[in-house]
């Protein structure tokens, strides 16, 4: 048996994530303007409140500071810094009780600040290895079974031998799912609420990784 698991909002908590990285910002942009740290920081907090994308433009644009030079300087310090993030706690405990077992992490998105998350939550220490799905082209990043293929190929088994736990809906599972692996859907993070169709949706969904154990995945 191997277990694989997403790590934005399955094994962390994502958002504290851009919350770190747009404090580093909001200090930069004290440091070089004397802008209130504080004010600048909640303009961002709030401004993803409506949606990801183009947040650095509009609190530049919203100080008088705007220049493509600044916004890429804006994106730079958010993907390079050092996060303060943490492992959820029932996150932490399940790395533990299944240490015993092959166990991996499949994650989407940028290369930089996925590596970044994982070296801050101590998971290259935890895991066989960390598939970043972008380090092997876009392409396939989820829901391509690549990074799962290669991970079958590793450990010599079929699919059905490879437990995914991921919390993402609309791509975790629907390209696994029908060759065989096992899924399995933690409700939490911002697509908790989502429901889809029945090709989306994962075998089995939880609460809690304090749900995970062998008699779970002996029933799956």
């Amino acid at each position: 048996m191997v277990l694989v698991f997403d790590m934005d909002d399955t094994l962390f908590e994502e958002i504290t994530y851009v919350k770190s990285g747009f404090k580093e910002v909001a200090t930069y942009l004290f440091r070089k303007y004397s802008l209130p740290p504080d004010d600048s920081y909640e303009y961002m907090l709030k401004r993803i409140e409506g949606g990801r994308g183009h947040i650095f433009n509009d609190v530049l644009l919203k100080y008088n500071l705007f220049s493509n030079a600044e916004v890429r300087k804006c994106l730079s310090i958010y993907r390079s810094h050092r996060p303060h993030i943490h492992l959820y706690k029932d996150a932490e405990k399940c790395l533990n009780r299944f240490k015993h077992l092959p166990l991996y992490i499949v994650t989407d998105g940028n290369k930089i600040v996925q590596n970044n998350k994982l070296k801050a939550l101590g998971l290259y220490d935890r895991v066989k290895f960390c598939y970043i799905t972008h380090r092997y082209g876009i392409r396939q990043a989820k829901p391509s079974p690549y990074c799962f293929l290669k991970i079958c190929e590793r450990e010599k088994v079929e699919p059905h031998k490879v437990f995914y736990i991921g919390d993402n809906p609309n791509k975790d599972f629907i390209g696994i799912k029908p060759m065989g692996f096992k899924t399995i859907r933690v409700l939490r993070g911002m697509f908790k609420d989502i429901r889809n169709k029945e090709e989306y949706e994962a075998d089995l969904n939880i609460y809690s990784l304090d749900e995970l154990d062998n008699r779970l995945f002996m029933a799956l």
